[in-house]
């Protein structure tokens, strides 16, 4: 048994299959256990309190309504791979996963692993993304993704425009607007009330908001349409920053990007928050020749047999892709692996 990626899917996928005696190794590509969050920007908590961070058997170690630093969930993922004695093998990047006969194989760089069965657990997101525009824009115009923003200092001295206004554009927006005049460019996605992280309401949405149930079939509909709701943030706080919204960006003109309605906006830098796109095109089988998220059940990939997701955006529930839910899906997922349990172990050859 092979679970690809060692972040907190991985993780909870691995405790559960320890629990059970069932051999398996976690592949992943970092230095460290947990740096997939150091890597991220500076100033950036989680949007969900410590009671709501921890992973099957150990609870994130803070106060129940204390929302943890990116550094500290790094921490806290290693010390539960310690804890609990996960076999990891760090610095391993899967680059191919194919299949040869009865088993899998997977190809990172020059080593050789075979398996029977493989969870993938790599995230939901995995690749950035930006418009082909943004290749246009004037080479004067630093760009960044999200994803490779740490802070202010990163960004030139003037105006800063940063597209896409979902959570990780807000929190960017209000941490640059500190330094910079910032305008925020994209749609309102709307807000979440604080009383849905209160234990009753957080509760009865784990169980009703779900693909077992009608509202939750439409709100998975409504989030990939929409995009996710701002958590802690409300539109007077852009206001209240200095933080000018503005419409979305449709294009480029003379080397500057253009507003819907032509309005161009002369900035020096733009962090492009414009999300992730899943590419499982390293793994050749008939499931994902498209390169995107094969048909499956909770992640049971049933065209694909011994084939398992974790970590997807409403894989079952809305936290699916939160820290919350992966230890619901994991055990899930494992249930079906031990009902018919890996025949060997993993193997590097």
């Amino acid at each position: 048994m092979v679970v690809v990626g060692g972040g907190q899917a991985g993780l909870a996928v691995g405790f559960h299959l320890a629990r059970r005696n069932i051999n398996f190794v976690i592949l992943d590509a970092y230095a460290r256990v947990g740096d997939a969050w150091r890597k991220r920007w500076a100033s950036l908590r989680l949007f969900t309190p410590a009671r709501l961070d921890g992973l099957p058997g150990t609870p994130f170690p803070a106060r129940a309504g204390a929302l943890p630093t990116k550094d500290e969930m790094a921490n806290y993922l290693e010390s539960y791979a310690g804890h609990h004695k996960l076999p990891i093998r760090l610095g391993t990047r899967v680059e191919a996963l194919s299949r040869e006969g009865d088993l899998f194989v997977l190809i990172a760089g020059n080593r050789r692993f075979e398996a029977d069965q493989v969870v993938v657990a790599t995230g939901g997101h995995p690749n950035p993304q930006r418009p082909d525009f943004a290749a246009e824009l004037d080479q004067s115009i630093v760009q960044l993704h999200s994803s490779d923003y740490r802070d202010p200092s990163q960004l030139e001295d003037g105006d800063v425009l940063v597209v896409g206004a979902g959570n990780s554009g807000a929190e960017i927006a209000l941490d640059a607007a500190r330094q910079h005049r910032v305008w925020l460019a994209g749609r309102p996605t709307g807000s979440v009330s604080p009383v849905l992280y209160s234990r009753p309401t957080w509760w009865l949405a784990s169980r009703l908001i779900t693909v077992n149930t009608p509202i939750g079939r439409k709100m998975s509909v409504q989030l990939r349409g929409k995009g996710t709701p701002l958590v802690r943030i409300r539109e007077q706080d852009f206001a209240a920053a200095g933080i000018t919204r503005v419409p979305r960006v449709e294009g480029v003109e003379a080397g500057k990007p253009r507003l819907n309605g032509g309005r161009h906006l002369p900035v020096k830098t733009i962090v492009w928050c414009t999300g992730f796109k899943h590419d499982y095109g390293w793994i050749q089988r008939p499931a994902t020749a498209d390169g995107h998220v094969p048909a499956h059940e909770r992640g049971v990939v049933l065209s694909e047999p011994g084939l398992y997701f974790i970590g997807l955006p409403f894989q079952f529930g809305h936290n699916s892709a939160l820290i919350d839910g992966v230890g619901r899906d994991a055990e899930y997922i494992v249930g079906h692996i031990a009902a018919a349990p890996p025949k060997a172990k993993p193997l590097e050859v």
